[in-house]
Parts: C-alpha cells; sequence; structure tokens
C-alpha cells in the first residue's frame, strides 16, 4: 500500500487498537472514514495519534461522548483547555461518586460475611442483607 498510506491491521497494531474497535469507532464518528486505495481503506499517521489520543481517554473512563468533546477541544488548541478541565472536573466527581458507592457496597458485603463467619443461627446474615436491601429499594420506589 505505497505512498504513505497503511492498512487497517498497520494501523491496529501502531494504535494499539483492535480492527474491530478501530472500525466501531469509525461508525461511532470518533474516527473519520479514510480514503481508500483501491478496495482497501489508507490510513496515516494523524489516525495512529487519534486512536491512540482515543484509547488513552477510554482508559481514563470517559464515555464516547465525552471523548467526542475532548477531540473537538483538542482541534481547538490552547483556548479550549478551561473547557477541556470542565469536562476533566465533571468526570472526577463522577469517578469520586462511584468510588463512593463502591466503598458502601464493599463495607455492607464485608458486614454480611463477618455475620457469616460468626454463624448465626436464624438464618444467613448475607440472604438477610439483600433481602433487606430489596425491601429498602421497594419502600423507596
Amino acid at each position: 500500500m505505497g505512498s504513505g498510506g497503511f492498512p487497517i491491521g498497520v494501523l491496529a497494531r501502531r494504535s494499539g487498537c483492535t480492527v474491530e474497535t478501530i472500525r466501531y469507532y469509525e461508525r461511532a464518528g470518533l474516527l473519520p472514514a479514510p480514503p481508500r486505495r483501491g478496495a482497501y481503506r489508507s490510513y496515516g499517521e494523524e489516525d495512529v495519534r487519534r486512536l491512540r489520543f482515543i484509547r488513552r481517554a477510554r482508559q481514563l473512563g470517559f464515555t464516547l461522548e465525552e471523548v467526542r468533546a475532548l477531540l473537538r477541544l483538542a482541534a481547538g488548541g490552547q483556548a479550549s483547555c478551561g473547557e477541556a478541565r470542565a469536562l476533566a472536573v465533571a468526570h472526577l466527581a463522577d469517578i469520586r461518586g462511584r468510588i463512593a458507592d463502591l466503598q458502601r457496597m464493599a463495607e455492607a458485603l464485608s458486614d454480611a460475611v463477618r455475620a457469616c463467619e460468626a454463624g448465626d443461627p436464624s438464618g444467613c446474615p448475607l440472604i438477610e442483607t439483600l433481602h433487606g436491601a430489596e425491601a429498602a429499594a421497594l419502600t423507596r420506589s
């Protein structure tokens, strides 16, 4: 595939993404449709950089919509830094909220496991905890 372009398999190796992921990002509009050389798509260095950017953003937990916004902001230069920061601050708050939820879940499960280990003869504390969560959810509805 001469004169600067390379096929999707090379793009996959160089970007760290699978071929399926690359095609998915193309369908999602995160990666522009590449030019064709005959029957084959031809990718370039900008595609490698863009995919690495997308991959890193996804590793940090950004949604596809957030990645789309970050890509737009990245194209805008330094003036977009404040908007990117605001997006990152909102994302960080979301992550911290999920961590707090996970910590609460871990504490509840830990308490149930300790109760199981104590050998409560009246029933299974874990099952009772789960029934209690179900009852609490039903009363909130």
